[in-house]
């Protein structure tokens, strides 16, 4: 299903085996499952580096790129999931600090620029746009790579989220704005199933932000950030 030079991930029949020879993800993937209070696959059995999981039901809420064949109301179901796990008991690890984010969006859009990977004003402005979400917060219990496709749902019901490597301790609007990246005309639905204490700016900033440390990532593990609707497609749509 997905290879890069990280980790691979392989289904056979209604299994999903995840190969990661780094233990440590691993490891906070089981755990985060088993803490959350919301719908995840199950853990069939564990012979590291393999993690294979039972399928979820239904399809992905949508794909970075392309129109969402989801409801309004799945998009709303899937903000009030977000909002039960962040409700929820705060895992015992930490997240990213403040300075680790603001480390990594440095030296990623100096990469860019003397690269020449995208016009100096175009991450200038959304390295602007970025600092709205570089400020300190009370931590949640954030999924961590809450992107579209990483949410499963049948009609309206969200079946299940995957992919909990990266969950641990952080802020909640960077869940919503990862959930949400590219898909800014759902944002509305997203909200209005989470509830209060949505901020908006700190979503579109994480949106700038995400983008920019993601494109070196993506071109070294062969995936093209420039296709149609995809992270610079985000990038101009801030400027």
């Amino acid at each position: 299903m997905v290879a890069h030079h990280e980790r691979a991930t392989l289904r056979v029949g209604e299994v999903f085996l995840k190969i990661d020879a780094d233990q440590t993800r691993s490891d906070v993937e089981v755990e985060a499952m088993t803490m959350a209070p919301i719908p995840v696959p199950e853990v069939l059995w564990r012979r590291p580096p393999v993690l294979a999981l039972a399928a979820l039901p239904g399809t992905a809420l949508g794909r970075l790129g392309e129109p969402s064949p989801a409801s309004a109301a799945a998009w709303a179901a899937a903000g009030a999931t977000v909002r039960k796990l962040h409700d929820a008991p705060l895992p015992p690890w930490p997240g990213a600090s403040l300075e680790e984010k603001t480390s990594s969006l440095d030296s990623e859009c100096e990469w860019l620029l003397a690269n020449d990977v995208l016009p100096a004003e175009l991450v200038t402005r959304n390295r602007q746009v970025a600092e709205a979400a570089l400020r300190p917060c009370s931590p949640v219990f954030m999924h961590g790579d809450l992107q579209v496709a990483h949410v499963f749902v049948d009609g309206d019901e969200i079946t299940g989220v995957v992919d909990w490597s990266e969950a641990g301790r952080g802020d909640a609007m960077y869940d919503l704005a990862s959930l949400t990246l590219g898909h800014p005309e759902h944002l509305r639905d997203v909200v209005a199933g989470y509830g209060g204490a949505v901020d908006l700016d700190v979503i579109r900033a994480w949106w700038s932000l995400r983008s920019l440390t993601a494109i070196r990532w993506l071109v070294e593990h062969g995936f093209d950030p420039a296709l149609p609707g995809c992270e610079v497609d985000v990038l101009r749509s801030q400027a």
